[in-house]
């Protein structure tokens, strides 16, 4: 039953902040009609009004928006909880995607864009928060998957929900040279149509918060991907 809900959206809310009313209005269709509750705002400070009132599961935020820009509101978010984001933005430059990813945002799109591309990637964010019952360990590196915690010599640390995943993906194949294409489709989990240094970005977030305390190294293997180097236990 739980996959049906990830699949069809049942019993999933989504807040959809955009300022620009047509195209809220008609990412509010789409997901509405995938079978997502859809809750709205309009501007930054109303976004997290409607955040802490309706508790969503995921977040749509658009970057630009008036009272308070979508870079501020991840960052409100991020203070408190991992729900998901995906950001959206009207800007193709490289430093505005890289700054919502440094900030916690899980993905983004860049506009004009699909709407069945983003209840596809609505989907997909959405699965990596399945619960299932199992602990992987690597070293002293230890991933909780129901609890989406992981801990390091005993001490949490704090992960993005896209981190996580990539983390559980590396730790799932350890030894082995994974490629970002294949990072890209097991972690995004969809053709991912954006830049394969979305990977780049997340594995160097990785690598500060797990690097200096832990026995497990997220090696790069020039020209193939990264590869997870540690003692299974």
């Amino acid at each position: 039953m739980g996959d049906e809900k990830v699949a069809t959206g049942l019993g999933r809310v989504v807040l959809v902040v955009e300022d620009e009313g047509a195209i809220r209005e008609l990412i509010h269709f789409h997901l509405a009609r995938a079978g997502f509750s859809v809750a709205e705002a309009a501007d930054g400070l109303e976004a997290l009004a409607a955040w802490q009132s309706a508790r969503p599961d995921l977040v749509v935020l658009d970057l630009m928006l008036p009272e308070m820009d979508g870079l501020a509101v991840c960052r409100a978010i991020r203070r408190q909880a991992m729900t998901p984001i995906l950001m959206l933005t009207a800007k193709g430059d490289e430093a505005d995607r890289v700054s919502g990813l440094d900030l916690g945002a899980d993905d983004y799109m860049v506009k004009p864009f699909s709407p069945k591309e983003l209840v596809a990637r609505v989907r997909a964010l959405l699965r990596r928060t399945a619960p299932t019952d199992e602990l992987l360990r690597i070293g002293a590196l230890v991933l909780d998957r129901p609890a989406q915690r992981v801990t390091v010599a005993g001490e949490a640390v704090t992960l993005t929900l896209t981190e996580f995943s990539l983390l559980r993906c590396l730790i799932e194949h350890p030894g082995r040279v994974l490629s970002r294409r294949f990072l890209l489709q097991e972690v995004w989990g969809y053709d991912f149509f954006g830049d394969s240094r979305t990977v780049d970005v997340h594995i160097h977030h990785l690598r500060e918060k797990i690097g200096e305390r832990s026995d497990v190294l997220i090696e790069t293997v020039r020209g193939a991907g990264y590869r997870l180097v540690g003692e299974e236990r």
